[in-house]
């Protein structure tokens, strides 16, 4: 069912050509979800980034006290618990480093408040947008469709540079130290 409704979607789209001013119209009401999934994704890397970075602490403290519990060279519980920990604790550094969630979260949030910055200011009629009048609205909603795509490119640029190697990126705009 959803395939035919996509297909008759495809068709429908292709027959009709909505006209710039409707186009740019229905953009400037999807801003809105692009905010919220902006911050949607933001709170759910930094969620697993905040238990990743737990685990790793409470693992490095567990390992350490239970490493000085045992210092026998024998095959006890406490050697396996250190073994598992030590494990643990290496996997959630890797994947702490390689997806970098911290960094993901925060590019995500800044994307998601310049866009809402761009539509409270468009709504307004401040900033950029404070030289049009209601003769020039469509004026003032092809600059802020403009701004906006300009902050989306942004942070699709910076998720890009996140997913390069270590020697190859270079993002810019870091986030601050945690």
């Amino acid at each position: 069912m959803l395939e035919t409704n996509r297909e008759a979607l495809r068709f429908l789209s292709a027959l009709i050509h909505p006209t710039l001013k409707e186009r740019r119209s229905l953009y400037r009401e999807d801003v809105t979800g692009v905010i919220e999934q902006h911050r949607t994704d933001s709170r759910k890397y930094r969620l697993i980034h905040n238990m990743l970075q737990n685990l790793i602490m409470i693992g490095a403290a567990s390992t350490t006290t239970v490493a000085a519990l045992d210092t026998r060279n024998q095959f006890t519980w406490q050697n396996i618990t250190i073994i598992a920990i030590g494990f643990t604790v290496t996997l959630a550094a890797a994947f702490t480093g390689y997806y970098k969630y911290r960094e993901r979260s925060y590019f995500l949030l800044q994307t998601a408040d310049a866009i809402e910055e761009e539509a409270n200011a468009f709504a307004l009629g401040v900033g950029p947008y404070s030289g049009f009048d209601a003769a020039q609205e469509q004026q003032a909603l092809k600059l802020f469709t403009q701004r906006v795509e300009e902050h989306r490119n942004e942070q699709r640029r910076r998720q890009q540079q996140l997913d390069q190697p270590a020697d190859q990126a270079a993002p810019t705009g870091q986030p601050p130290a945690a």
